[in-house]
């Protein structure tokens, strides 16, 4: 099919925490795998115009900066902004932002249908739907387990599609119709699910120890984990039968750290990876941070969790999800962590199998694929599709849009 007649899906992100931006990628994936012969895919970050005001164009280092130096304002910001009016005013204030720079995107790439990992977008494309007189489908892919901002559940959305029943729960909660709401999981990247080979396979091609009585620990930090290295640290002297895996993810303070570490145990560090899902594969446990994209591959991997380090408010409830479940212990300080490796070892690793099983009950490993074949029927569908906002004053919207200048308000 040629490329004129090809269905076109916009998937919008950001790169404020690395889940957004990952989801988009898998969807990306599966979306080309399933459709790619009658879909053309365009995945954007509008933050990166530079006509968006720097507040929103650098959330992202303001987020890494804010997570690691400031968690406990980083929760007070985020629970005072979950509530109903705070949301509604950043909801107006999004919309005096977005509108132009949405508004362009849309213009230029002509999407049959749209879908966001970002919630912050949601408001605009309603009050442009509104405006033109012209609705997109959009699809809204919550990336978090539990604990969910207010600010994902938007009238805008024709589908709201999340990981758990607590979030569908908070959906309905929220006020968004029951057939709107989807629990697919969050998505993973295609090839998480591709991987054939046994875990002592994948071992032996990574130059790893393939030893059967040799436990792979895999330890994923980066700038918004501040707890890996002491808990790395004490399994590196604990004199038990493993090896360690550490990514430094992209942490270059942390990789000089790891480099310069006196390794007492088989030890493989890196920097920076592509191939996140081998290495997850490989292992038979995970050390990391309650982020939802990096719990969420470990799930779909069937890799036990334990979680150095929790986002308070944000990435709360991503804990309590995996402690709940019996998918990985909450393990803070290196005493926790050694104390929690020791007991899951204990009696030929019963407690580390049950661990697993209980991660692979809880994963979603097919969930791109699932809002990939959405995307697909509501690009089907089409522009002009009968939006299912609540009504809306049109003429307000114009009046708002106007007071600040925007420019391009129809």
């Amino acid at each position: 099919m040629a490329d004129v007649e090809k269905k076109r899906i916009l998937i919008l992100t950001a790169d404020a925490g690395f889940g957004h931006r990952s989801a988009a990628n898998a969807i990306e994936a599966a979306l080309l795998e399933t459709h790619g012969a009658d879909c053309a895919v365009d995945l954007v970050n509008p933050l990166d115009d530079s006509r968006v005001l720097p507040v929103l164009r650098n959330s992202g280092s303001d987020y890494d900066r804010l997570v690691r130096d400031m968690p406990d304002l980083y929760k007070i910001g985020y629970e005072i902004s979950d509530a109903l009016v705070p949301t509604a005013m950043l909801e107006g204030a999004l919309i005096v932002m977005l509108y132009e720079v949405l508004g362009d995107v849309i213009d230029r790439l002509k999407p049959d249908a749209i879908v966001t990992t970002y919630p912050l977008y949601q408001s605009p494309l309603g009050a442009l739907s509104v405006i033109r007189r012209q609705h997109v489908p959009l699809i809204t892919v919550v990336t978090d387990l539990a604990t969910v901002h207010h600010i994902w559940f938007n009238d805008a959305a024709d589908e709201c599609l999340v990981a758990t029943p607590t979030v569908c729960d908070l959906a309905l909660a929220s006020g968004l119709e029951a057939d709107r709401v989807h629990i697919t999981g969050i998505p993973v990247h295609p090839r998480a699910i591709r991987e054939t080979r046994t875990p002592a396979a994948i071992r032996h091609a990574l130059g790893w120890s393939d030893r059967a009585d040799v436990k792979t620990v895999l330890a994923v930090g980066s700038k918004r984990v501040g707890n890996l290295l002491g808990v790395v640290r004490a399994l590196n002297h604990s004199g038990l039968p493993l090896q360690l895996a550490v990514v430094a993810g992209g942490d270059d303070e942390l990789y000089d750290q790891l480099q310069s570490e006196e390794w007492h145990v088989p030890a493989h560090v890196y920097n920076f990876v592509d191939n996140m899902p081998e290495l997850m594969h490989a292992s038979d446990c995970i050390i990391c941070k309650a982020g939802g994209l990096i719990v969420t591959e470990s799930l779909a991997c069937g890799l036990p969790l334990l979680l150095v380090d929790v986002v308070p408010g944000q990435e709360t409830g991503n804990a309590d999800y995996v402690v709940q479940g019996g998918a990985g212990e909450l393990s803070p300080t290196p005493l926790d962590g050694l104390e929690t490796l020791c007991h899951w070892l204990l009696g030929g690793g019963v407690v580390l199998a049950q661990r697993a099983e209980n991660a692979r009950r809880l994963g979603k490993p097919r969930a791109a694929y699932d809002v990939a074949d959405r995307a697909w029927a509501a690009a089907q569908a089409g522009s002009g599709t009968a939006s299912r906002l609540r009504p809306l004053h049109r003429s307000r919207l114009v009046a708002l849009l106007r007071r600040f200048q925007v420019p391009k308000v129809e």
